[in-house]
């Protein structure tokens, strides 16, 4: 049997129950954005690549102020936060053309949010074939390039992306 290694599923896993501190407040703050995988700013909402993605290009788009209710959101936040969502999904389009998406919002920690107190929307891309027998039997995902360079064709295509 053949084994594949998947080194950067651990950090997560350790630290799933363990997070103290707020990614979505921390990261903007810093100012690292490539480090921090930051594709882009808004006024009241950024895009983040998701360092543990569901697929390559699976990217986040948060509010900078910390908020877990989607109800609570303030509208400004709101339509930029769906603004941003609808100009990662053609940026996307453009720089790795999926045949599809998913996209929500997990809301509470039992609906699956890491980030439970800090909302943000998800938008996974996809492509026929995507999911195979890894992810379920293997409990791996297997990725085609590293977050660095997904994030190097993405912000490429972000500064080219017409609005």
């Amino acid at each position: 049997m053949d084994q594949m290694f998947a080194p950067w599923r651990m950090a997560y896993i350790d630290s799933a129950d363990r997070q103290e501190d707020c990614i979505f407040c921390d990261f903007p703050k810093e100012n690292k954005d490539r480090e921090r995988l930051i594709l882009a700013r808004g006024e009241k909402v950024f895009v983040i690549l998701n360092a543990f993605p569901y697929n390559p290009g699976h990217l986040m788009v948060a509010p900078f102020r910390h908020e877990g209710e989607y109800e609570q959101l303030h509208e400004d936040e709101f339509v930029e936060m769906h603004r941003f969502g609808q100009r990662c999904v053609g940026v996307l389009k453009k720089a790795m053309n999926p045949q599809g998406f998913n996209m929500g919002i997990n809301i509470g920690k039992i609906a699956g949010a890491g980030f439970a107190g800090h909302l943000h929307l998800h938008i996974v891309p996809r492509w026929n074939g995507d999911t195979n027998f890894m992810p379920v039997v293997g409990e791996t995902k297997v990725l085609p390039e590293t977050l660095h360079e997904t994030w190097e064709k993405l912000k490429k295509a972000w500064e080219a992306h017409v609005r």
